[in-house]
């Protein structure tokens, strides 16, 4: 699975990369084809890397990385002509040109990362015998021309030109057929360097969106990740970065949570409003944002690796398909349970399943979804409105409205019970009195409670 396919999950990943300030079209199309990172080796070598970007950047002055991120504005993407070059085809001008626009760019960047030693951490190839080839005057300068230097005959050729115009069509023919050989000479020179273009090319990209990533660590207060052994995952002071943003922006605070899990299921309760959902959009993001190898929104963090990462939420109505609410979401739940009977380890994050159906039906499906995954090789998190029987889950529920004010931080509890808040959160809300006054005398006024989970009511 690449990045591109998971940019628009409603975990809120495409706000992350939008905010994310690269500098070039090409590292932003190589960052998208990026493939999730499924090895703990290869977590541990991105960010070992990624950590050094960040103290480069913490160390060093304004200019120095202004100077940098200038540069790499002239990354382009020219593997079209390297591809070309590998197959060795001759090159025209504008070909010619972007090699030789790279080797010095790339001879620029490695000169500016190895005054900061910094040349070791992204290898980049040694590309001088590009520049010898197509800059013989030694003029370093990003432009490419069928110079005189390459042949005399051709040099002969242009100064009769100049003395004599009446001669141009007859000696401009000539002219052509030398600069041809001139082009298909420069290819065969350049052939076997094109392995050496080509990682350049991907070290430059790299560079690019490290230090994109390193600057975005600093300006959000990201943190680094551990890498779990354990297979629990653990965060403190875990924040959405969007939503922070959100409240940030009318003057409200958002209120970090802590959280841990394993490998059984995990079941989240709390009212109406208790942040729940915000819960398992934030830990899908930071799934997704450690298995591609980006600052984790916490103060600190642990997070086991997962071969794969499953996020049911909300309306997922499909007209295409013709699905309603009820049979997209079944579909999708589907799907993680299929999933969980293979030989791999999962991460699945459900919010509210069966919500659009009945109460009777929908706290049955959600009891029995849990029986199903509970012994499966995965972390499972959910969070119900239901009353339910929550067996052997790791039960977790949002502290809830207390003095006028939501409290959104998790504590354990034994049980899957529900808080019954929505009639004092309505009121906070300045919702209609008569309304909420007409609901609290159908409370009181109706039987008790059954305690059967299957036959509890959705509140």
């Amino acid at each position: 699975m690449q990045l591109k396919n998971v940019i628009d999950s409603p975990c809120g990943l495409r706000h992350i990369l939008n905010r994310l300030e690269l500098q070039s079209g090409f590292a932003r199309r190589w960052l998208l084809d990026m493939p999730m990172m499924v090895s703990e080796e290869e977590i541990t070598a991105a960010y070992q890397v990624l950590r050094q970007f960040v103290a480069f950047i913490n160390r060093s002055d304004a200019l120095s990385i202004n100077t940098l991120l200038f540069r790499l504005q002239g990354l382009k993407d020219i593997r079209t002509t390297i591809k070309n070059l590998s197959q060795k085809a001759t090159l025209d001008d504008i070909e010619l040109f972007e090699l030789k626009h790279l080797a010095i760019l790339a001879t620029e960047v490695s000169k500016l990362l190895k005054e900061h030693d910094m040349d070791h951490v992204v290898a980049i190839p040694d590309l001088a015998e590009v520049i010898r080839i197509l800059d013989p005057d030694g003029m370093n300068i990003a432009t490419f021309y069928i110079y005189d230097s390459y042949c005399a005959e051709l040099k002969d050729l242009r100064n009769k030109m100049r003395q004599h115009p009446e001669q141009q069509d007859d000696l401009l023919l000539q002219a052509t057929e030398l600069e041809d050989g001139v082009r298909r000479d420069l290819s065969r020179q350049l052939h076997p360097l094109a392995q050496a273009i080509g990682e350049a090319l991907i070290a430059l990209a790299r560079i690019d969106v490290n230090m994109a990533k390193a600057l975005q660590i600093r300006d959000m207060g990201l943190c680094f990740p551990e890498l779990s052994t354990d297979g629990t995952s653990r965060y403190k002071a875990l924040f959405h970065p969007q939503v922070k943003e959100t409240l940030a922006s009318s003057g409200r605070q958002f209120q970090c949570v802590d959280i841990s899990f394993g490998m059984k299921p995990t079941l989240i309760t709390g009212a109406n409003m208790g942040g729940k959902t915000v819960v398992l959009k934030t830990l899908t993001l930071c799934q997704y944002l450690f298995q591609f190898g980006f600052g984790i929104p916490a103060s600190e963090a642990q997070i086991a690796v997962r071969q794969a990462i499953y996020f049911c939420i909300g309306d997922d109505q499909s007209i295409e398909r013709g699905l309603s609410s009820f049979a997209a979401e079944m579909k999708n739940i589907d799907a993680v349970i299929k999933a969980s009977r293979q030989d791999k380890k999962l991460l699945a994050l459900i919010d509210e399943p069966a919500r659009t159906t009945n109460p009777t039906e929908g706290a049955a499906l959600v009891t029995a979804l849990l029986h199903v995954l509970a012994d499966k090789p995965m972390s499972l998190i959910m969070t119900t409105h239901y009353d339910i029987e929550p067996g052997d889950s790791h039960c977790l529920r949002v502290k809830g409205f207390a003095d006028g004010h939501m409290d959104y931080q998790l504590v354990e509890v034994h049980d899957g019970e529900v808080p019954h808040e929505a009639l004092t959160i309505a009121e906070s809300l300045g919702i209609d009195g008569e309304w909420i006054s007409a609901a609290r005398h159908l409370l009181e006024a109706s039987p008790q409670r059954t305690d059967n989970p299957i036959e509890s009511t959705y509140i």
